[in-house]
């Protein structure tokens, strides 16, 4: 009879042993991944809970197939996320140029032969797996990128008008013109980061003034229009201006001018159905606990609920405590992100770590300002918490490029074993992509960014 072979119960790896090995795999800012969990852990119950009827109308009942949906976006978020973060940040650098390039005809093409959902042309369907992205965020990832690159190369005539403004401000201007047609507020919070990754980069306070003053200008003209075309009386009732009123049916302008006016105008029953319902989520969640965790009433009645009107359910179901608990969580997302600029010494990767940052808090911030009236409404999603989509991995691609970058901050102040083959000295170069070793340098970069 052969002798029965067993494993000595030491040689089966400890639960401290699986910990080191995932810690030595996983690099970066810690805080940054264990907010990524928390945000995954939030989006998956807040998900679940407001998909409720909407896959039993789409579904016939089956109200599980988004919770599978979700955890299935959730899993391959951090799968990107994780590859991401093993790559060296001076990678980015290399192929900024040319993915901004491929930004350019993508959104054309999104413009005029996109999938159009919600009266926008914001969507490309991909044949074969049948996904549906916005090409937007791509070209919003491309484009930080890439203004991150010409930051940290122009450091030495940034001041210049010609040869420091232009170059960076001109690639800002085309993204965000081609975006603004389909989806006008998703521009103006890009020009917005972008404007203020500008200003930390030492651009002339008076260009980026002159900036904002022409990009001022369409705001102001939609304003104008939406004042000029609404008096408080019934639109039969009254005489509108004759040019105004045409300009309202081109493309999107009616819908950003009805916007306007509900926002400027509108009183109880007038108020959009979406913001009546959101406040009433807001209402039933009361001060402290909330509703308790699916248990959300509006989630039958609001529409996007899951998505851009989804930190409503959040305050309903876990009160104004859970609302605030997830501006504290964003919150510590900048402050982390801002903590990894100040110590990363090469200016292309403290570039793209903010610039990156900045885009996805202040989404979200504009995000939750929607959900509580505080601005007109408009289709942003709640990043890392909204149902899951093309919005949501390209959202942990940037996160996971900003963990690039803080592992390699980690790996120059000797918190983390260096990898073979990769130098820090050697990531100058590649880092501002042909700049000066003078503007290059830990000692230049330091002093290269007094608005920092």
């Amino acid at each position: 009879m052969s002798e029965i072979k067993d494993t000595l119960f030491a040689q089966i790896p400890s639960v401290d042993g699986v910990r080191r090995q995932l810690l030595t795999r996983t690099r970066g800012d810690k805080y940054i991944w264990g907010i990524v969990l928390i945000l995954s852990l939030v989006s998956i119950l807040v998900v679940y809970s407001a998909t409720g009827s909407l896959a039993y109308k789409m579904y016939k009942g089956n109200t599980n197939i988004y919770l599978f949906k979700q955890l299935s976006f959730t899993v391959l978020g951090l799968i990107i996320m994780y590859f991401l973060h093993r790559v060296n940040y001076t990678f980015f650098s290399r192929v900024a140029t040319i993915l901004f390039l491929v930004s350019i005809p993508l959104l054309l093409y999104t413009l005029f032969f996109g999938a159009r959902i919600n009266e926008g042309s914001r969507w490309i369907k991909l044949p074969i797996i049948n996904l549906t992205i916005q090409t937007s965020d791509f070209a919003k990832l491309a484009l930080f990128m890439y203004i991150s690159k010409m930051l940290s190369k122009k450091q030495e005539g940034i001041k210049d008008f010609h040869k420091g403004f232009i170059p960076v401000v001109t690639p800002v201007i085309i993204i965000c013109a081609l975006i603004m047609p389909a989806n006008l507020s998703n521009a103006l919070l890009t020009g917005a980061t972008s404007l203020l990754l500008m200003f930390i980069g030492r651009v002339s306070f008076k260009h980026i003034f002159l900036t904002i003053v022409i990009a001022m200008i369409p705001v102001a003209f939609i304003v104008s229009v939406a004042v000029l075309t609404y008096d408080g009386k019934k639109t039969e009732d009254i005489a509108k201006p004759v040019a105004a009123e045409k300009l309202k049916s081109v493309g999107r302008f009616g819908t950003w001018v009805k916007r306007v006016q509900d926002f400027m105008y509108a009183k109880d029953s007038e108020v959009p159905y979406q913001v009546q319902q959101a406040k009433i989520a807001i209402s039933n969640g009361g001060m402290l606990i909330g509703l308790g965790p699916g248990n959300s009433q509006q989630r039958n009645f609001l529409p996007q609920a899951y998505n851009d009107f989804i930190y409503s359910i959040i305050i309903e179901e876990y009160g104004l405590l859970g609302g605030a608990f997830m501006i504290f969580i964003y919150l510590v997302f900048l402050f982390r992100c801002i903590s990894i600029f100040r110590r990363c010494p090469y200016a292309f990767g403290a570039f793209l770590a903010l610039g990156l940052s900045f885009t996805l808090v202040i989404q979200a911030v504009a995000n939750m300002a929607v959900n509580v009236n505080l601005v007109p409404v408009t289709g942003v999603t709640l990043p890392l918490v909204s149902m899951g989509g093309s919005s949501f991995l390209f959202t942990c691609a940037a996160i996971g490029i900003v963990l690039s970058v803080a592992r390699n901050v980690e790996q120059i102040e000797g918190k983390a074993p260096l990898e073979t083959g990769v130098n820090p000295v050697d990531e100058v170069g590649g880092a501002t992509a042909g700049a000066s070793a003078a503007g290059a340098n830990i000692s230049s970069f330091k002093n290269a960014r007094p608005n920092a």
